[in-house]
């Protein structure tokens, strides 16, 4: 995302707010949220290893979790996106999506790193705005 010229800088207060509401926009509560439990993460990651679609039970079999506790997990996960759910006859199937987390994730990422000053990637890439204020730059 590129900002206009007409910005103020980042560290004037109104600047903060603007840059705060940016990123702001681009944090999906929901999301987090559902990413926030390690047995959701563990429900996700199973998911995303076997590949396909995979019922309830297949999932608490593969994360060695109770039925009942994978089934309140998994919905949640799709109610946040994270997963897609199709009923097929009285079994629900369960998928990661994948595209689409990696879509949303890399929305905050582009968000951060455009207003982190000096931001390196761990590939050497430099992102962020330079930072003008040597207050902020540690001069």
């Amino acid at each position: 995302m590129h900002m206009p010229a007409s910005t103020a800088h980042p560290a004037s207060p109104g600047a903060a707010r603007q840059v705060t509401a940016a990123i702001d926009k681009r944090l999906d509560q929901r999301l987090f949220k559902a990413l926030s439990d390690s047995t959701r993460l563990l429900v996700l990651s199973c998911l995303v290893k076997c590949g396909r679609p995979c019922s309830a039970s297949e999932v608490a079999e593969c994360c060695e979790v109770e039925f009942s506790v994978v089934n309140k997990h998994l919905k949640m996960l799709a109610a946040a996106g994270v997963l897609s759910a199709e009923k097929r006859g009285r079994t629900v199937w369960y998928a990661a999506r994948c595209g689409d987390l990696c879509a949303r994730l890399a929305l905050l990422i582009d968000a951060i790193a455009e207003w982190c000053p000096n931001l390196t990637s761990p590939r050497g890439r430099r992102f962020g705005r330079p930072c003008c204020s040597p207050a902020l730059r540690g001069d």
